[in-house]
């Protein structure tokens, strides 16, 4: 298959010179030092209040739909790249007093700290989405944990104080049963997703808003965890995703769904833990 210019974006490294040459755009660039220095032998202490109990029925799954027959759903944002949409999505979420999980590389949080205090300051949660979003598969044990690791330093070092949560999501979606023990071992939760509107692939990728909403509600169930994106691969500012935010949330409502906060499920009147699904069709980021 041909690489294309948005695969390469992607990659970790390139991604970064990406960014050094001002071609990744949206905030400033710093040369990524949370993976530098020795291993901290400390597990991350999420800032959310966590019940023991309702975390650890998280643990031992990839978590991709809510156990419930309620009509509800969770929205949640990946953000690698820079920040192109993330006013239009902060203010629709405000506008309906919505709440959200914001899924952030390291990486991102060294370069967008104002972003990441900007999500907090509005009472979104945040989750762990690696430091560098590289395939866990290519590293060692130790380098998987040190991923998780480096993006807890930099969300925390960013501000993301009490809006920390004890989640994390796997780049692309890979998960294995043993990589999900190891980031259970680190007091973390994976919370994957029961569908991806695919909005991140852009136009050039062959996507519209039309058909990201469509993704979206042809998924919908009762516990529904749904995957979008802010920000351009390419450093672009069309961002499909917020511009299909206001019509999914139409729908899903017009159907009877509103939408909730996965920081419930740490609680103890939270009962519901999330399940594994079937793994959603295609590749995601």
């Amino acid at each position: 298959m041909e690489t294309s210019s948005r695969d390469l974006a992607r990659r970790p490294l390139l991604r970064r010179l990406l960014g050094a040459a001002g071609l990744v755009g949206g905030c400033r660039f710093v040369v990524p030092g949370a993976l530098a220095g020795p291993v901290d032998a400390l597990r991350p202490r999420p800032a959310a209040a966590a019940d023991a109990e309702g975390l650890e029925a998280l643990f031992g799954s990839e978590n991709r739909v809510i156990a419930t027959h309620e009509p509800v759903l969770a929205v949640t944002f990946n953000a690698a790249w820079n920040d192109s949409g993330l006013d239009s999505v902060l203010g629709e979420l405000a506008h309906r007093g919505a709440p959200a999980t914001f899924f952030l590389t390291g990486d991102f949080a060294d370069r967008c700290p104002e972003v990441v205090e900007r999500i907090a300051a509005a009472g979104h949660g945040l989750g762990n989405h690696s430091y560098s979003h590289p395939h866990f598969s290519d590293l060692t044990a130790a380098g998987r944990r040190e991923e998780v690791r480096a993006a807890d330093r930099a969300l925390r070092a960013a501000g993301a104080g009490a809006a920390l949560t004890p989640f994390f999501r796997f780049p692309y979606g890979e998960t294995t049963p043993e990589q999900i023990g190891e980031v259970n071992a680190l007091g973390y939760a994976d919370i994957e997703y029961t569908a991806d509107t695919n909005g991140w692939q852009g136009t050039e990728g062959g996507m519209t808003v039309d058909h990201a909403v469509r993704r979206a509600l042809d998924a919908l169930c009762p516990g529904m965890i749904l995957q979008m994106h802010i920000g351009d691969p390419g450093g672009g500012t069309d961002v499909i995703d917020a511009q299909a935010l206001p019509r999914i949330l139409d729908a899903t409502t017009a159907h009877g769904y509103r939408v909730i906060d996965l920081r419930t499920l740490l609680t103890p009147a939270a009962r519901q833990a999330p399940t594994s699904a079937t793994r959603p069709a295609g590749r995601s980021v």
